[in-house]
């Protein structure tokens, strides 16, 4: 009966979706479609969600019940008829104050702590975290998304959703915090995302109950790692900043972007092994060729986002499909 019990038992899967600005969530729906179709289970079904950025958004809604169908309509311009969604008006560039960030209120360093804590130890926090000390203060606010958070969520309170982790990084000593993770701060579910979501030099810093956050994303696009001994059977990772292939792109921003990008696949693949090594399988994606001109350069021009999530849903379930091969030589 035992033996029984073990066959039938549904496997324990995590689900993190990495950062990637508003094209990055776009993509992100597409590719969440597609492993649903894949695989053949819910991705709000997931026992584990970890988002980051954008992910976090994403992450929240799953978490509150919103489907991957119900994503779709809403990133299609569709009017969404059912779920926690139902008749929500909200707009990701009006929420992210347009494709541009706005002038800084003052020059100079957004966070000496954070520099300060970064001499202190040399070497140890990722570059990304340190320069986000060094930017000026972001002046757009992330308010709107807040608001989208507590349309779906209890207003002050968590998830429904137990699993749902929140990645933001303290502003002052450049550490990855897990809002939703055991021993982690509590902290209301929407506060959690706008800190996950606050662009270092683009948004205002979060102050959450006297502590000050920024983008988790400054630490890692991924945070995989973070799910490395949460008891899972298997996790899947929707990451648009990662790219196993990449287009040819002739402009300087676009090369620049995909160097970059180069960078964030090896961090995404290290964090991935960290999890492998526990004998947990993990499936990473993210876009292709194809995906990244439908992209572009700039993460948050919200005028390509129909035409990302027409390419993601139609790329992403090859893409899920060479995830095995990665899984099996990672």
């Amino acid at each position: 009966m035992s033996d029984l019990r073990e066959i039938t038992r549904r496997p324990r899967r995590g689900l993190v979706l990495g950062g990637g600005g508003v094209l990055g969530g776009t993509w992100a729906v597409g590719a969440l479609a597609a492993m649903e179709e894949e695989f053949g289970f819910r991705a709000g079904d997931a026992d584990v969600i970890v988002g980051t950025s954008a992910g976090s958004v994403l992450a929240a809604l799953l978490g509150a019940g919103v489907t991957v169908d119900q994503l779709r309509q809403h990133y299609n311009e569709e009017v969404v008829t059912a779920g926690p969604l139902a008749g929500y008006d909200f707009d990701p560039v009006r929420a992210t104050g347009g494709h541009r960030p706005g002038f800084p209120r003052l020059l100079g360093p957004g966070s000496p702590k954070l520099i300060g804590s970064s001499l202190r130890r040399l070497g140890q926090l990722p570059a990304t975290a340190v320069l986000s000390g060094f930017m000026p203060e972001g002046t757009r606010t992330l308010e709107r998304v807040g608001h989208l958070i507590d349309a779906v969520t209890p207003m002050g309170e968590w998830s429904s959703h137990t699993g749902v982790w929140v990645v933001a990084m303290d502003y002052q000593d450049g550490k990855r915090v897990v809002f939703g993770r055991p021993g982690a701060p509590m902290v209301p579910l929407a506060d959690a995302v706008m800190a996950s979501c606050a662009i270092p030099g683009w948004f205002a810093p979060v102050d959450i109950r006297g502590h000050t956050y920024v983008d988790g994303g400054a630490v890692s696009a991924t945070s995989i790692d973070v799910v490395a001994h949460a008891g899972l059977d298997e996790v899947y990772v929707v990451a648009p900043m990662v790219s196993f292939a990449m287009d040819q792109p002739s402009g300087v921003t676009h090369r620049l972007e995909r160097r970059w990008r180069e960078e964030v696949t090896k961090v995404a693949e290290r964090e991935a092994d960290v999890v492998r090594a526990t004998g947990v399988p993990v499936r990473l994606v993210g876009p292709g060729p194809e995906d990244l001109v439908a992209i572009g350069a700039n993460l948050m021009d919200g005028t390509r986002i129909r035409f990302v999530l027409e390419t993601s849903l139609r790329t992403s379930t090859v893409a899920w499909r060479e995830s095995e091969d990665v899984a099996r030589t990672g």
